[in-house]
This record gives C-alpha cells, structure tokens and sequence, in this order.
C-alpha cells in the first residue's frame, strides 16, 4: 500500500515521531510517503494516512488543520490516523487525564473519520524557544526535557501495520 504520513513539527520532535511511525510502516512493506502537512497538494494518491501533530497554545497546529480543511473529503475516503503530541512530564503513549486533547482534536477526527487518534508524550528544549512560547511554557509549569517513548510510538505504528495488512488497496482513478 501507498501511505502518506505527514506531520507537523515546529522545532522537530513530533517530526521525529512521525520519522519512527513512518519507519515501522516502510519495514512492515509499505511504500510512505513523508511529506510536511504544508506541502501536501491532494491525498488521492495514497492508500492511507497518517496524520500527526505537535500541539501549540492547546491547539494543533495550523499547518495540519489547513491540510485537513483543504482535503478533508479525500481523507475522509480512506484510512486515517490521526496522533498528537505535547505533553511533557508524562512520557510514552499518554493515557488517563493528562491525555485530555486539545478542543480542535476530536473535530478533525470526525471530519476525517479517523481509525485512531493517539497521543504521545512531547519534547521540551526551553533554551530553543523564542520569548512568546518561553512565556507560555512558564504559564504552564512545563517540564523540560524529552518525554517521548519510541517504543511506545513504534507499537502504535504496528498496529496501523496489522491494520492495513486487510485492507484491500484502493482502486486505481479512471
């Protein structure tokens, strides 16, 4: 199967998540795409997808959001994951309370019908931070350092693998 994933990083840590979903995904047989949200013209290429996102100021980020505005009905017609990451202090895939999603996480899953949401811890470098974010992070009482588990993120990714393993390709466009 041809899969797209595509993720959405402003200073590289969800990308890196989205390197290790994409990696289990191409081991498991498959041929991906990795592509940043903004670049993406159209989905109808593709099997299936992979979304992923690092959350800013409670939200995810724009770039994902657009992509999902532009081709929300093509998505919408295949399989999609959708994951997020920005917790910090919380490593791993994040369960319980400090999973509670940002407000626009369950409306992009909806529009996209999403197989999946999941959430990840994030990664927190506050010396590479500009002043506004430094600011927002303090409000927040974040923790730094790195809260991400690759093990956790490569055991969701091969559950997609299984996933798809049934799924029959999609028809090629007349």
């Amino acid at each position: 199967m041809r899969i797209l994933v595509t993720t959405a990083s402003r200073h590289g840590g969800t990308r890196e998540i989205g390197e290790a979903v994409a990696d289990v995904l191409a081991a498991a047989g498959h041929a991906v795409d990795r592509i940043p949200p903004e670049d993406v013209l159209a989905v109808d290429r593709y099997d299936a997808v992979v979304l992923g996102s690092a959350v800013y100021a409670g939200r995810l980020a724009v770039s994902l959001r657009d992509l999902v505005e532009r081709q929300g009905g093509q998505l919408a017609a295949r399989p999609v994951w959708l994951f997020w990451s920005g917790p910090v202090g919380h490593g791993g895939r994040v369960t319980g309370e400090a999973a509670t999603p940002p407000d626009d996480v369950d409306a992009v899953a909806r529009r996209i019908d999403a197989r999946e949401v999941a959430c990840f811890g994030g990664q927190l470098r506050s010396a590479e931070l500009g002043l506004a974010e430094r600011a927002l992070v303090a409000m927040i009482d974040a923790e730094d350092g790195d809260h991400r588990d690759f093990d956790a993120v490569e055991e969701w990714a091969r559950g997609v693998a299984v996933s798809l393993r049934g799924a029959p390709p999609r028809p090629a466009a007349p």
